[in-house]
């Protein structure tokens, strides 16, 4: 038997799985996690990207003659109401966008949501015939609306969460070389686990961001007031001891003592010719001649992952590190991967975001894939009574 190209597709029902949907109704778990303004007196959606993202999956069940409830999160309630996350103005840019397409209140105003409560997963299922998983960036949590459904329904991955499976996994195959993987961001705590991972599988790991002066402060250099996280060094240590290749910066944005930063402050940053700082000097950047040479690891590569910025990006003095990253990034002909979050916001903003191959709609969840090898919101859908038992679909 052909062994599957891409095993994370391996046993995941697609919506082709699911039965007669005529007449019938389906749930599906949507990421409508998305900014809201006020215009005019009224909440609206800022940025409706993540609705229309979905509309895909949402008509063609519809084409199948099947009645649709959406259920999301918004924000971060503390599993009670809060009028700051209501969902009415997405719930009437839906109605624009799919008209007759249902969508439950915010499923994090219930703590069964959070709490994989039971009793929560069966009032979330109760009455529906199907459900579908089209919520890639919430697929890591173990959440009641990710992960309880699949055991009560037949189940499916949606369009979306279909498209990222197909493209993440193929980071976990067998990628063309070389792979280097890009990862910024500010604390290493965080990226740990994937920065571990990654190491097994890249040829070239390049850290920037904030999580560089961890780094760079394990690897001897006097970081100054840099951010760095002291419980994290011996393990960073570890890492640069592993022999394989990591590339940190040679040289950085920094802000002198005093100065402040932020958006629309103007004074204080100073190119350093070297990532050793004086006292209450704090690096909010990388450096031109790291900007080359990361570029230089890049634009040779037959596979990239990028997540996290180079610098504190919002601050256009500590921009350029970002903007040079994504450049080469695009500027790259190989398989081009970006992990959704402050990364993928940075593309947009510089008109990039057409000249990589895939951008991930889950920052977090891109991250727990690639460490972890699967999610639990992939694996519920293959413990689903309808998932396939074949092995080898393309």
């Amino acid at each position: 038997m052909t062994a599957p190209t891409n095993p994370l597709l391996d046993g995941l029902p697609l919506l082709e799985d699911l039965p007669d949907l005529d007449g019938r109704s389906v749930l599906v778990r949507v990421d409508f996690n998305v900014p809201l303004t006020e215009v005019g007196g009224r909440r609206v959606v800022a940025d409706d990207f993540r609705i229309t993202a979905a509309l895909p999956t949402l008509e063609a069940l519809r084409a199948r003659g099947a009645s649709v409830t959406a259920c999301t999160h918004l924000g971060r309630p503390k599993g009670a109401p809060d009028p700051r996350f209501d969902l009415e103005p997405v719930r009437q840019r839906l109605a624009e966008l799919a008209p007759g397409v249902e969508l439950l209140d915010n499923l994090r105003f219930d703590p069964g949501e959070t709490s994989d409560d039971p009793a929560f997963v069966e009032r979330l299922v109760d009455g529906h015939a199907a459900y579908v998983n089209d919520a890639f960036g919430v697929s890591h949590r173990a959440h009641a609306s990710v992960v309880g459904p699949p055991t009560r329904l037949p189940s499916a991955a949606g369009y979306l969460l279909q498209r990222e499976v197909e493209m993440l996994g193929r980071l976990l195959g067998a990628p063309r070389r070389p792979f280097v993987a890009v990862v910024g961001g500010a604390k290493v705590a965080d990226k740990l686990g994937v920065l571990t991972a990654l190491l097994d599988r890249v040829d070239t790991l390049v850290v920037g961001g904030g999580m560089a002066f961890t780094f760079l402060a394990a690897a001897g250099h006097d970081v100054g007031g840099s951010l760095v996280d002291v419980d994290h060094l011996e393990a960073c240590r570890s890492l640069l001891a592993s022999g394989r290749e990591i590339l940190l910066p040679v040289d950085v944005v920094a802000l002198e003592p005093g100065a402040a930063f932020g958006r629309g402050c103007t004074d204080g940053a100073v190119a350093v010719t070297s990532p050793d700082l004086g006292a209450g000097w704090q690096g909010l950047d990388i450096g031109p001649e790291t900007v080359a040479r990361f570029r230089s690891a890049v634009v040779g590569a037959g596979t990239v992952l990028w997540n996290g910025p180079m610098g504190v990006f919002e601050d256009d003095r500590f921009a350029a590190g970002t903007a040079g990253v994504a450049q080469a990034i695009a500027d790259c002909p190989g398989f081009t991967v970006v992990g959704g979050g402050d990364s993928a916001a940075a593309l947009d903003a510089l008109g990039l975001e057409h000249r990589v191959s895939f951008v991930s709609t889950g920052g977090g969840a891109s991250l727990e894939l690639l460490e972890h090898g699967d999610l639990p919101g992939l694996a519920a859908l293959r413990g689903a009574s309808n998932a396939p038992i074949r092995t080898g679909r393309r």
